[in-house]
């Protein structure tokens, strides 16, 4: 198995290169984001591992790039953030998993080989309800074909309702869910469900009073 390492602690880099060699993989390195974006698109791999704070790119936006040009090598992504907002912020650009240093060799490699029995990557299917279109993958969401601006809380709102269209989402599951069950008031639902409405029309999110939203689209 063919694996790039890519983060800017030289003394980190050589100990997994030397560990993983040993284990068996084949292993190119990066010492920079830029440079690792460059080698990830440029060559196959079975996985990568990415340090987040990177000099000349961080790991938000190599992950971001790469899926955005089409490569759905599974990503790794490490730091030593392990807030609860860290790991989502790493998956949701697209990052497969995410590992907190100091960490563990064995744990490491572990990951790395449940990652390379995972199905073959593909691209993650774009949502549809009605004339809205959202792509998981680059997080642009139209109506129409027409792009339309939305924030990072809006499309994960949006994504949500449309993962469930074929029925009602409760707002304690969409704050739950899309907030994290971090302790948001109720309200704040019904606040960005106006503010999709007023975006992207307001026949695209229907009450069903009593019980919760829907996409209609």
């Amino acid at each position: 198995m063919r694996v790039l390492v890519v983060d800017d602690e030289r003394g980190l880099v050589r100990a997994l290169h030397r560990g993983l060699t040993a284990e068996g993989f084949a292993v190119d390195v990066a010492f920079d984001g830029a440079t690792g974006l460059h080698l990830a698109t440029e060559n196959e791999y079975d996985a990568i591992v990415l340090d987040i704070m990177l000099p000349r790119r961080n790991g938000y936006d190599v992950v971001t790039d790469l899926r955005a040009l089409g490569v759905w090598t599974p990503v790794l992504l490490l730091s030593a953030k392990d807030g609860e907002h860290d790991v989502a912020d790493g998956l949701d650009v697209g990052a497969d998993d995410y590992l907190t240093k100091p960490f563990s060799f064995v744990v490491l490699v572990a990951r790395l080989r449940a990652l390379v029995r995972r199905p073959a990557h593909a691209r993650p299917a774009v949502l549809q309800v009605g004339d809205v279109v959202l792509d998981p993958a680059t997080r642009v969401v139209t109506r129409a074909g027409e792009v339309v601006a939305l924030t990072t809380r809006e499309t994960a709102l949006l994504e949500y309702l449309m993962r469930h269209a074929d029925r009602v989402v409760g707002k304690v599951e969409l704050r739950d869910h899309v907030w994290d069950g971090s302790g948001e008031d109720l309200n704040v639902v019904e606040v960005y469900v106006g503010y999709l409405r007023r975006k992207l029309g307001r026949d695209v999110v229907a009450t069903v009073r009593g019980a919760g939203y829907r996409a209609a689209g």
